[in-house]
């Protein structure tokens, strides 16, 4: 089996030396998406509400270009500039992920690249 390197113009590039994403079939591993919009390069909103948002968005953007969705993430792991912010982040997953949500982790950090307050990743089952 190899491993085969996903990337899309329909979320931002990576921001570092890593890939948007990795299929290694049955599975798409999905690297941090941060709330940026891919068109314009900058952040989706100051709030958590509308950066977890732009997160969602970006992470559906990869999760199709690899032959996969939302419905088939199986884990996702968020952090949080602030737990604090954890319902209104809640809020957002929960228009995402409405059925059988997946497997989640959720931690408060210190710092997120380019000082976003939420970054979101994603394991997903492809061609399911």
């Amino acid at each position: 089996m190899k491993k085969e390197i996903i990337a899309t113009q329909d979320a931002p590039a990576a921001v570092g030396p890593y890939s948007q994403a990795v299929k290694a079939a049955p599975f798409l591993f999905v690297s941090g998406q941060l709330p940026m919009d891919p068109a314009t390069g900058k952040f989706a909103g100051q709030g958590v509400a509308e950066q977890t948002r732009q997160c969602l968005d970006n992470l559906k953007a990869v999760l199709e270009a690899g032959g996969s969705g939302l419905a088939q993430v199986v884990k996702a792991t968020v952090f949080l500039k602030d737990m604090n912010e954890f319902d209104a982040m809640n809020q957002v997953f929960r228009q995402y992920f409405a059925e059988n949500p997946p497997a989640r982790a959720c931690v408060e950090v210190a710092r997120l690249p380019r000082d976003a307050r939420v970054e979101i990743e994603a394991i997903a089952i492809c061609g399911a």
